[in-house]
Formats: C-alpha cells, structure tokens, sequence
C-alpha cells in the first residue's frame, strides 16, 4: 500500500505548519487562553486557508476534500496545540451535508465553509459516561415545530459558537437537530478545560430547533468516529513536537557536565517514546483510511486506533516530563502544556479504558491469530 503523499496534500501540509509556526506561536496562544481560549481572528485565519471548508463540496462553497486531507492539517495543527475547533467544523459540515435536508445545508453550508458561522456538535450529558445512546434530552413536535429540552456538557466553544448540532430523544429513538444559541429558551455556561481551550454547558428549554435527522444515532456514531479519526492525527502532531522539544533539551542541558542525551538509559527511554509515537502514527492512518468504511467495521477501527493512541500519549507524555524534570510540569514552559494536552485527548471521544472495552465488545466470533 502507498503510503506517499500526493503533491497537492504535502502542499496543504506545507501551508498549515506555516501558519500554526508564523501566526500561531507558544505567546500568541497563552493570549488566547488568558482571554477565555477562543479566538475568532484565528480561527478565521483558518477559513481563510480554506480549512473550514475542507469536508464541504465544492458545490456549497468549500474544498472538497476527505479524510487523508484531513489528517494532514490536523496533525499540523496538533503541532502547535492550536484551541479553535477545528474537529468541530469537520464532523458539522459532514453531518449537514450527509444527512441534512437542502434546506439545512443551503442555509449553513456555505456559512461554514467561510468561517461565517461556527457549528459544533452537542452530544455529552453527565450520564452519557461515553455511552452514545445514553441520552436524556427530549424532542417534542407541536403544530411542526420541534423543541428541546435538557442540558449538553463540555460542548466546545458553547458560549461563542452560532449552533449546535443536538441529538435528543423522540420517544424511545434518537433524532439529530441543529439549534441557534441565540434561539429562546438556550442558556450556556462557559469554562475552560484542561488545556485552556473555551467549553460550556448549554441548556435548552422548550428550545426551538431544526430537524437534521431521524437516523440521530447512525449520525452520531459517525461524528464520534470522525472526531476519533481528527483526534488521532492532532495527537499525533502533539506527541511529535513534544518528542522534538523533549529531545532539543536533552542535547542541550548538562548534568555533572555532561550533556544529558548522552546517558544510555535517557537514550532508551526517547526511542521507547519514538517506538510509541510512530505506533500512533499507524494507528492513525488506519483510522484515517477506515473512515469511510461500513459502520461496523469503522466503529470496530476506530476503537481500536482510539486504544492505541491512548497507551501512546500517556506513555510519551509521562516520559517527556519525566525527562524534562521539575521545569517539565511549569507552567511557564512549553512541553507542560503539550502534556496537558495530551492528558485531555486520552480522555476524549471515549478514554483508553472505555475503548479497550470497546475493541472487546467489537470482536468477531473470527477474531484470533488462527482466524
């Protein structure tokens, strides 16, 4: 298998770490997290590259592209642990696309491809605990205008984002909906999360909102597995650039004047962590390739990318600290952050327990060295 990338695909690579290195610096990113950890000047700069537009046809005013493109900016904007949400814009555009009326997608599409407006996907409640079909809120239909009611947890850029894509039940079965913040009855609170990035728990009462789908659970499922798939790549990014931080101070820092990169066992303890880094970067090609595969078979790759990349970046992430020292766990210093961000994607789109669980639960009656 192939695994070169096209001229068109390095080019958009080229582009991307361009920006997250000239526009997109360790100081201009501590400013954005200082000022709530959203930045819309940044993230139309991503529009303006065409990123926001990315999973868009070309018909409704985006780039067209898939999921190979995908991973390539994500593992770049993984690189300099950039907030905005770009995962966020990907799964939107795919499931407005993939499974929303013309009418939807006229009316967003295109909005989101310029960076106009910013739609991210609603789905977690306090009892969810990874569980997509656990879901308490409620969708009722009166004279043909739905509503909403109930709460979303840790929805990225809550507070800022124009909407939301909201699964919530109708009876027994699970519907997809887009809801406008600034339609009534729609309360956020905002915080950060770990690694400084803008969240907030949107509440929805008698909420207005637009129908998107009926197959809400299918179309959940595959926004989970793009999310996996995004996360992937970013960690990917995020390991990589902590491996070459992690690696220029041990070439330059001394102990008992000598530098520290020549000590055998530091040397062994960095190639286990590029043996893990370069295991993720597998994974996440798999991940990237079985995207577009039937169901249960994406589901079942996705799981176990997702397990994989979790044992990666806790495993690489402890080390670099461990490597670094006391200066490893300052705030002050870089690879601090990167570690915090790691520990955040461990427990995103489902933490490395929950997916281990998953892999068993997905295995075939087959499965087996001798299957």
């Amino acid at each position: 298998m192939d695994f070169d990338f096209s001229d068109d695909q390095e080019q958009l690579r080229d582009a991307v770490r361009k920006w997250v290195d000239k526009g997109y610096d360790f100081e201009r990113r501590r400013r954005i997290e200082v000022a709530g950890g959203f930045d819309r000047a940044a993230y139309t700069e991503l529009a303006e590259l065409g990123l926001t537009g990315l999973y868009v046809s070309e018909a409704q005013g985006g780039m067209g592209m898939g999921p190979v493109e995908g991973m390539v900016v994500m593992e770049e904007l993984g690189r300099g642990i950039v907030m905005e949400p770009l995962t966020q814009t990907l799964i939107c555009s795919t499931l407005l696309e993939g499974y929303g009326p013309e009418s939807l997608q006229s009316a967003w599409l295109g909005r989101i491809a310029s960076g106009e407006a910013l739609v991210v996907l609603a789905h977690q409640e306090r009892k969810s605990r990874y569980k997509l079909a656990n879901c308490a809120t409620q969708a009722k239909e009166a004279a043909g205008v739905w509503t909403l009611s109930g709460t979303k947890n840790v929805v990225p850029v809550g507070a800022q984002a124009e909407a939301y894509l909201v699964p919530a039940m109708i009876g027994n079965a699970m519907a997809m909906f887009l809801v406008e913040r600034s339609a009534a009855g729609v309360s956020t609170h905002a915080y950060a999360t770990q690694d400084g990035a803008a969240a907030a728990d949107v509440s929805m009462s008698n909420t207005p909102a637009q129908l998107l789908t009926l197959e809400g659970f299918t179309a959940l499922e595959h926004a989970v597995d793009i999310g996996i798939a995004s996360l992937c790549a970013e960690a990917v990014g995020v390991m990589d650039k902590t491996m070459a931080i992690t690696t220029e101070y041990m070439n330059t820092r001394k102990q008992f004047n000598v530098i520290i990169s020549s000590f055998q066992a530091l040397r062994h303890r960095v190639a286990d962590m590029k043996m893990q880094l370069e295991l993720a970067r597998s994974m996440s090609f798999y991940a990237t390739l079985k995207l577009n595969a039937p169901t249960e078979e994406r589901r079942r790759a996705m799981a176990r990318a997702k397990y994989q990349l979790g044992v990666s970046m806790r495993y690489l992430g402890q080390q670099a600290v461990q490597l670094h020292g006391g200066i490893g766990v300052t705030d002050e210093y870089i690879v601090s952050h990167y570690f915090k961000k790691l520990t955040q994607l461990e427990m995103t789109w489902g933490d490395t327990l929950h997916q281990l669980g998953e892999v068993s639960e997905r295995m075939q009656d087959t499965a087996g060295v001798f299957a």
